[in-house]
């Protein structure tokens, strides 16, 4: 199996990679919806129980499917712990520090300092997977990290706290793309087994946090669960946990991890601009927006460039297939 210069597999096609792209993009937008409704509308009061809850829902869907025959992946055995290391750990710490900087930073200035996720993932590409890039998509990364220091540095509500919890939240979330892409190639354990067993793994230390720091004793007591709205809209986010965790794996599969954390990014377009008029805690400065843009813009011009190379290599491999093929069947000629 080749690799390109982009460190993904040629085996597969342009419209698997855009698909799987844009089926993260959507599921990444539609859950943020979602908890959003739950988390403020409704003030369900544990970010910790939420996720308990999609965690419980990626397990109960993965083994009912493996029972069914659906899906298939590793049984369990002691050897899991070897191959799915450092996964859980890593997702721990991401979502840890992914609320603490939530909490401490405006919700466009949040959006923009993520951007150094993709930086850190092209780092660890390079250093962990092997993989070269092209110039052109080294440029857009450099201009979305520029667009992320303009943005920055006018940042009016500046807090070290916040700052440092968000860059060890860049750190841990591209750690997690990277690692997820070396577990699908090398460990055998598969899309499934990956969802399956991180989810598996993490949710008894996360439901002992959760009572440890009273959080699980705040859900339980929250006075909407008669709510059908309520009830309906956190059984979703449940579900859609789920979706975004399979659709994490699968664009990281077909793609490489950085494109995956790229996707992300462009996602946040409509989130950032949307925090900029709703929201009140975002101090305007034209510094700020301007820089906001070259985030994004860079974004897309990364996608542009990654996915019309794939189409050009798939072009080209086809043609090359039917040169092959003309030229076994006609021995005779040149």
């Amino acid at each position: 199996m080749s690799v390109d210069a982009f460190g993904e597999s040629e085996e597969h096609s342009g419209l698997l990679k855009f698909s799987s792209a844009l089926f993260y993009a959507g599921s990444s937008f539609l859950i943020t919806v979602v908890n959003k409704t739950v988390l403020t509308s409704f003030r369900f009061p544990s970010y910790l129980c939420l996720g308990i809850g999609q965690m419980i829902t990626t397990i109960l869907v993965l083994y009912v499917a493996k029972m069914n025959k659906t899906v298939q992946f590793q049984d369990f055995d002691r050897s899991i712990f070897f191959k799915i290391f450092p996964l859980p750990l890593l997702y721990v710490g991401n979502h840890v520090t992914g609320l603490a900087s939530t909490k401490k930073l405006s919700l466009p200035m949040f959006t923009v300092l993520r951007k150094f996720t993709i930086l850190m993932t092209m780092i660890l590409e390079v250093f962990i997977l092997r993989k070269t890039f092209p110039r052109s998509i080294v440029y857009s990364v450099v201009a979305i990290v520029f667009g992320a220091i303009v943005a920055a540095s006018s940042d009016l509500a500046f807090s070290m706290e916040g700052y440092i919890f968000i860059l060890l939240n860049d750190a841990f979330t591209a750690a997690s793309g990277v690692y997820t892409k070396k577990k699908l190639n090398d460990q055998g354990l598969g899309k499934y087994g990956v969802l399956f067993y991180n989810a598996l793994i993490i949710i008894i230390p996360t439901i002992l946090a959760s009572a440890f720091t009273g959080d699980l004793q705040k859900a339980i007591a929250f006075e909407d669960w008669l709510n059908v709205t309520f009830v309906f809209c956190f059984l979703m986010s449940c579900f859609m946990g789920f979706v975004l965790m399979y659709s994490i794996v699968l664009c990281s599969y077909y793609n490489s991890a950085l494109t995956t954390t790229v996707v992300g990014a462009i996602k946040n377009v409509a989130v950032a601009y949307i925090g900029i008029f709703v929201g009140g805690d975002y101090l305007f400065s034209w510094k700020n927006f301007i820089g906001l843009s070259i985030c994004m813009s860079g974004g897309l011009v990364y996608s542009y460039f990654t996915f019309s190379n794939s189409q050009a290599a798939e072009g080209n491999k086809n043609r090359e297939e039917l040169k092959i093929h003309i030229t076994s069947d006609s021995p005779g000629k040149n």
